[in-house]
């Protein structure tokens, strides 16, 4: 037994400092070297943390949420890691989270959505103790990403990096305050890139990672060894809501990209191009004897749409968006779903054999909304239509409202209107069109209870009267 742990323990020591020589010779460039006390030099994240963790913040919001405002759940820190609480079990919401300072002129921080959502009072507190109270921005559900914005002066910000260049086995940090402990650090690898079919709703292109996350870490930093921010932790995979190793988080290209929408519109306005596709298969592929195309398969295409009149027809195999090559359906509606209404796209397309190319501007999906503020103030922050009118057809048989894009933080979203809803009755009074809301609302009555339809579920919605 002896003769066996000794040439073990002889073998783990060669490997530990083949290992060791590799990670120094790996990061000697990016991580400083502190001295060991036989004179020895090791790698050390220090030096890199001393300057990123002064831009991580701690977050908490609160407010009173009444019994059935919205569907979604109450507490948001756990929303993400299955916690799976309807909004009758609590008549208040707390959540704690993570964010990260971005912009330190004019105090911009960025979070996970869900770690304000619903959030009367958002409390920010620094690395050093100082408590800010932020103001809302701006948030996009779909991504999950929102912006805060604090006044104060003297603070550190954190850098993007390029998340397109990070790869599957580059070292990475995630800093937060997991269970409430502030300026928490656990480090790992990139696992996965472009993870989706997750089960969450919106876009998913997740950075997944084996650094350490858990309930509180939500909205905090994901950085490489530079200490740029390479990703937003967002999620966590796992059967009891803590860590087991397989964490996700928002890649920062895309964080940013809807970073700077809230910025210039106070949230995120997509548009429409009008295709739904799918991946590729190998059966597919090889009935075209492509078996070589990467890409995604347009399988339908809406009547009237950009798509539709730029010439795309389904079948078609879209092999490039914008010049960047499309590795599958759910990477082409992420890009997508960063465009701007008025941005002209140009796809690639193989069709019959052909290499072809098209040309199509996004378009406003709501153009023919009116804004909400019309109705009611209530429903400030909405556009809304008829139904008939919204779904192209005067004869359509239901009779409501159709709810467009909301801005978060407004007075349709904290009534709990979100977009896509159809409104049905308001104050208990079935209500068909916009004129009829409108009357209802007109004498300055309080508006206590709307019921709605919700992707096939009929919701009520209880504000305070």
């Amino acid at each position: 037994m002896s003769v066996i742990l000794g040439y073990t323990s002889a073998m783990l020591n060669r490997c530990c400092h083949l290992f060791c020589s590799f990670i120094l010779l790996s990061i000697i460039p990016i991580v400083a070297l502190s001295m060991s006390q036989d004179g020895g030099q090791l790698p050390s994240l220090s030096p890199m943390l001393k300057r990123v963790t002064p831009a991580v913040v701690n977050i908490s919001s609160q407010a009173t949420a009444p019994s059935g405002t919205s569907p979604l759940l109450v507490d948001p820190d756990f929303r993400q890691f299955y916690d799976r609480l309807q909004p009758s079990e609590r008549s208040a919401q707390r959540a704690l989270g993570s964010g990260a300072i971005v912009d330190a002129e004019n105090g911009y921080i960025i979070t996970n959505q869900h770690v304000i959502e619903g959030g009367d009072t958002i409390l920010i507190i620094l690395n050093n103790g100082r408590k800010l109270t932020a103001k809302l921005i701006g948030a996009d559900p779909q991504t999950d990403i929102a912006l805060l914005q604090v006044k104060a002066k003297s603070l550190t910000a954190i850098s993007f990096a390029d998340s397109n260049e990070l790869e599957v086995g580059d070292f990475v940090a995630a800093i937060g305050n997991p269970y409430g402990l502030t300026q928490t650090v656990t480090s790992g690898i990139v696992s996965a890139k472009g993870r989706s079919q997750l089960g969450f709703k919106g876009f998913e292109n997740f950075i997944q990672t084996d650094a350490a996350t858990n309930p509180g870490n939500s909205g905090g930093p994901l950085v490489n060894l530079r200490g740029e921010l390479v990703g937003i932790n967002t999620a966590i995979l796992s059967p009891r809501g803590s860590n087991v190793g397989i964490g996700f988080a928002i890649p920062a290209n895309m964080a940013k990209a809807i970073m700077l929408q809230i910025i210039e519109h106070g949230g995120v306005k997509r548009g429409v191009f009008g295709i739904n596709v799918e991946d590729l298969s190998y059966e597919y592929l090889e009935s075209i004897h492509a078996e070589q195309l990467t890409g995604a398969l347009i399988n339908q295409i809406k009547k009237g749409s950009p798509a539709e009149q730029s010439g795309l027809r389904i079948d078609d195999v879209v092999t490039a968006f914008n010049g960047e090559s499309v590795r599958s359906a759910n990477h082409l509606h992420n890009l997508l779903g960063l465009m701007r209404i008025g941005d002209r796209v140009k796809l690639d397309v193989y069709r019959n054999g052909f290499a072809l190319q098209f040309s199509a501007k996004i378009a406003d999906p709501y153009n023919t909304y009116v804004e909400g503020l019309s109705i009611s103030p209530y429903l400030e922050g909405a556009r809304m239509s008829n139904f008939s009118d919204a779904v192209g057809n005067g004869s359509a048989e239901l009779k409501a409202i159709a709810i467009g894009d909301i801005q978060v933080g407004s007075s349709a979203w904290r009534v709990g209107l979100r977009e896509g809803d159809i409104v049905l009755e308001i104050n208990k009074t079935r209500v068909t069109n916009l004129e009829g809301a409108k009357k209802l609302l007109e004498k300055d009555k309080p508006m206590f209870h709307m019921r709605l339809q919700r992707e096939g579920e009929f919701i009520n919605l209880i504000s305070p009267s």
